[in-house]
């Protein structure tokens, strides 16, 4: 579909092909960023629901919601001082949050958003994104490290025991997925849930365990309720980010959403056949066509999730949460690999062309 114009660039060589792929990061990262606005004016309306109350309904009120509140908010923090604590390692406090920010963005230049819709459709893609997903939280140490703080750096050491105890989960569940399909490319992860009767085709049911680990996971790797005891404002105030103020404030709160974003899309490729419709076979009008929509509308479903957990659950306790990452969740994703392996030894696992 988009061979003719990036014929168009290449013609130019070297510098054709670099704008080339200049075009493609920002056709990826602005919707992201922009996806990142709305995702947060859906928070504030759906907790406000779930609470009986209202939410933002007038900085841009069309049928009462505010639609221009998100980034009404976002300009107020962009113009507010970036106040550096005097103790603070100046350099590093302002490297943290693009530390935080650089792996959330990069990691969505491996997402197939349809067949051959992709920015960069490596073959190790899994790998990679396991590897940018878990650098975020270097970033969130240093913060908490740099801003010499006793409640943020109480925040960054939660925030990298949790998650060096959930991505060895994450990663494990991920390994199910790749035993499964045979394939570290997230396209061909996805091709591999093609069948011909619909649900029953997808990784979700014989990997719902390890689906189950993954999601749980995911919101605890970008510490959100109930997991968030990162930035517990009941206990340490805000944790990690508790000296950052204006834009430094902005892009963690950017990583952090990016990273749901992110979670969500990967939760819809990974068990839920992608772009695949889960109705395959039926031969119903635009029920049985795959497409971008199907994928789109699974990782609505999860990022609502991320929303309906914050306002449902009350947060953890910090023993409470290692002991589910250590001892339930990594001793389920180790017996279910041993179960995949068996499966896709015996061809139980129906791969489609």
């Amino acid at each position: 579909m988009f061979d003719p114009i990036r014929d168009i660039f290449l013609s130019f060589g070297t510098i054709g092909l670099l704008v080339w792929t200049l075009v493609k990061i920002l056709v990826i990262a602005l919707p992201v960023i922009t996806a990142v606005a709305f995702y947060t004016l859906a928070e504030r309306k759906v907790i406000g629901w779930m609470h009986v109350r209202h939410g933002p309904q007038f900085i841009g009120s069309l049928f009462g919601i505010g639609w221009i509140q998100a980034f009404a908010d976002v300009f107020k923090m962009l113009f507010k001082e970036l106040i550096v604590p005097t103790n603070a390692s100046p350099f590093l406090y302002r490297l943290a949050p693009i530390l935080a920010l650089a792996p959330a963005l990069a990691a969505w230049a491996v997402i197939p958003f349809s067949d051959g819709v992709v920015l960069a459709n490596v073959n190790a893609g899994l790998l990679a994104l396991l590897a940018m997903t878990s650098m975020g939280v270097y970033g969130i140490i240093l913060g908490g490290w740099a801003s010499n703080s006793k409640y943020a750096i109480l925040g960054a050491l939660r925030s990298a025991a949790q998650v060096i105890s959930y991505e060895i989960a994450m990663g494990f569940a991920l390994v199910g997925v790749l035993v499964a399909a045979g394939s570290m490319n997230l396209t061909a992860i996805v091709n591999a849930q093609a069948g011909n009767d619909g649900f029953f085709e997808f990784f979700f049911v014989p990997l719902f365990p390890l689906f189950l680990i993954y999601f749980i996971s995911g919101v605890a790797e970008t510490n959100r309720a109930p997991f968030d005891v990162a930035e517990g404002e009941s206990e340490i105030v805000a944790g990690f980010h508790v000296e950052y103020s204006g834009s430094a404030f902005a892009i963690f709160f950017l990583a952090e959403y990016a990273n749901m974003i992110l979670v969500s899309f990967l939760a819809s490729l990974l068990f839920l056949g992608g772009w695949l419709s889960p109705f395959q076979g039926w031969h119903v009008p635009f029920l049985s066509a795959n497409g971008a929509h199907w994928l789109f509308l699974k990782a609505g479903f999860f990022a609502f999730a991320f929303l309906w957990f914050r306002a449902s659950f009350p947060r953890y306790r910090y023993d409470q949460i290692m002991r589910l990452g250590w001892k339930v969740f990594i001793p389920i994703t180790i017996a279910w690999i041993f179960f995949t392996a068996v499966a896709a030894y015996n061809n139980w696992f129906v791969v489609g062309a």
